[in-house]
């Protein structure tokens, strides 16, 4: 596995108000050493970390040495959300937070590198806010906005999912299974479901196999993940809104220099291609360089995680 470094921001002021001496940015990095190659900027989901490839890599079959993201031509960063559990790093009081303040600290950890612009700024899910958040802070800060299966914002259907993540969080026994459990309804698609498990039996168990899929997962996150940190990612997922300073979304997008390549998944339950629809048609009579390409799968959310090839197809036009 990589090394996790260590950059500390001092002195940080969060839109609430709350002033933190220092905060641990912890990240990691792959391929070429930095100064030397454009930077690839890559944003974790809601559960996901820094480690990007390599052992565990969670985009071992988009990023390594002769793949899409090729290490052997570019710095490859990826920074771990402030709160995420990394090194056992959570916070008490996430509300003193919201995806903005994580977007300026990832600039400002950027600033630390002596890293001044990208060649590709990407985000999965959670990630892509972030990206869009840091783009809409630094508009400069990219050559490629790559928001992957995201939005610029939580719309109501994010925050009612995230809402109920909550409760289940607070309320449930078992809180991180239950949470996963129902996130992954969000994740994935019936049609994925019954494609997988046609309503089949683990017959010693007396249980279908959707549900032993389920507990698995919820088990499997319950053993690496914290408590605090699902809340806090919970939080910032609900927070995700670049127009909140007073700009509209469109002024917003105009002011980047960034070209931006959306990418959505036309069976996505949770962040749904009609929200990057929308922000296409909205933004394309104002921005030529603004591209819309949506891959098709069965399994929803979790496609490009799942869909590599049809995900290298999409990034190879930038790579």
């Amino acid at each position: 596995m990589t090394e996790i470094k260590t950059i500390s921001i001092h002195n940080f002021k969060t839109h609430t108000g709350a002033v933190y001496s220092s905060i641990d940015l912890h990240y990691q990095q792959f391929g070429l050493t930095i100064g030397t190659a454009p930077v690839v900027m890559v944003n974790h989901s809601l559960t996901g970390d820094a480690q990007l490839t390599g052992k565990n890599g969670w985009w071992n079959e988009i990023i390594g040495p002769a793949k899409t993201i090729d290490t052997l031509r570019y710095t490859v960063i990826g920074f771990n959300i402030p709160g995420n559990g990394t090194l056992g790093q959570t916070f008490s009081k996430p509300e003193d937070f919201h995806a903005g303040d994580i977007a300026s600290l990832f600039l400002q950890g950027l600033k630390e590198l002596g890293i001044e612009e990208l060649y590709a700024l990407i985000g999965g899910s959670i990630g892509g806010g972030i990206a869009w958040e840091m783009a809409a802070l630094a508009p400069n800060i990219t050559k490629y906005l790559v928001p992957v299966a995201a939005d610029w914002k939580a719309n109501d259907w994010i925050l009612a999912n995230t809402y109920l993540q909550k409760r289940i969080l607070k309320n449930s026994k078992q809180p991180l299974e239950d949470a996963r459990i129902h996130a992954m309804l969000t994740y994935r698609t019936p049609q994925s479901f019954d494609s997988r498990f046609g309503r089949t039996k683990n017959e010693e168990q007396n249980r279908y196999n959707i549900e032993s899929w389920l507990i698995y997962h919820g088990d499997k996150l319950a053993k690496r993940f914290q408590l605090d940190a699902y809340i806090m990612m919970n939080h910032l997922l609900a927070s995700i809104n670049i127009e909140r300073r007073g700009k509209s979304a469109l002024e917003i997008i105009k002011s980047i220099s960034a070209k931006i390549h959306l990418i959505a998944i036309d069976s996505d339950l949770f962040f749904t291609p009609a929200e990057d629809q929308k922000t296409f048609e909205l933004s394309k009579p104002h921005k030529d360089d603004i591209y819309y390409h949506e891959l098709s799968s069965l399994h929803g959310h979790d496609a490009f995680l799942i869909e590599n090839d049809d995900m290298a197809r999409i990034l190879s036009k930038i790579f």
